[in-house]
């Protein structure tokens, strides 16, 4: 077997997919006092079966959803959808669990996983994330995005030790802040979820902090599409515009992993 067939094979055995879908959403109220955020509708489907048809479109098949916040409106959601080509489980979060929380309720988490908030609409490349991470040797590794913030405000550089005091320096108005942040998705390694603590809240940003503190390999994936947090009201209405563009594009084709 040649290294090209091997890399396909290996790519192809990572079909399982998380969907973080517990949280309540409170920044987008009252939307979501009637709707849990993975089910605001973008055009004619929602966010979550626009997710889940990318992802079974990219060949992963097996689906959980981890669901706390209105479950009930999810499971009904997709229990009258039909003809799937992914299979969707679930896992209930009794207690809010945070982001992390809820994969050490996953069953059988036993090879490299993707993972993902279920409010993220993104043109994201799953696969090419999933080859990144194998080829690069991550124990976990996070999608990452350029985002600029604009301070609206003018910004003074003082001299004085501490910054705030002391002779002005330098005056920017308005300046623009960027940096990388985290798309909230990621591909994670099984043997991670042993540094997730059991029944308490635990967040990706935790569950990174401990992994760096043993000398665990966390790496990045830089991605500079089209990429929506919808989490404030100004996103969901860019995602909803932006998103009629991308409607219309071909499907993703599916080559069979090799055996």
């Amino acid at each position: 077997m040649s290294a090209h067939e091997e890399h396909d094979r290996i790519d192809g055995e990572t079909d399982r997919a998380v969907i973080l879908a517990g949280g309540r959403g409170t920044r987008l109220a009252p939307y979501t006092s009637i709707l849990p955020k993975p089910l605001m509708p973008i055009g004619e489907r929602s966010i979550l079966e626009i997710v889940v048809d990318q992802l079974a479109r990219q060949g992963f098949n097996d689906i959980v959803f981890c669901v706390g916040y209105l479950s009930h409106l999810i499971r009904a959601a997709f229990h009258y959808r039909g003809n799937d080509a992914a299979t969707i489980s679930y896992v209930q979060e009794e207690d809010a669990l945070g982001t992390a929380g809820p994969l050490r309720l996953v069953e059988d988490l036993d090879t490299t996983f993707l993972a993902m908030n279920g409010d993220v609409l993104t043109t994201l490349d799953y696969r090419d994330l999933v080859r990144h991470h194998r080829a690069s040797g991550n124990l976990l590794t996070v999608a990452t995005h350029v985002r600029s913030i604009k301070i609206d405000y003018g910004v003074l550089y003082l001299d004085g030790p501490d910054g705030r005091s002391g002779h002005v320096q330098a005056w920017e108005e308005k300046p623009e802040i960027t940096s990388l942040v985290s798309m909230g998705i990621y591909v994670i390694e099984p043997e991670v979820l042993e540094h997730i603590p059991p029944g308490v809240r635990f967040d990706i940003p935790d569950l990174i902090q401990c992994l760096l503190a043993t000398g665990s390999q966390v790496g990045a994936y830089a991605y500079d599409g089209m990429w929506f947090d919808i989490g404030r009201h100004d996103d969901y209405a860019q995602a909803v515009s932006a998103w009629e563009t991308v409607t219309d594009r071909p499907p993703v084709v599916i080559e069979p992993a090799l055996t």
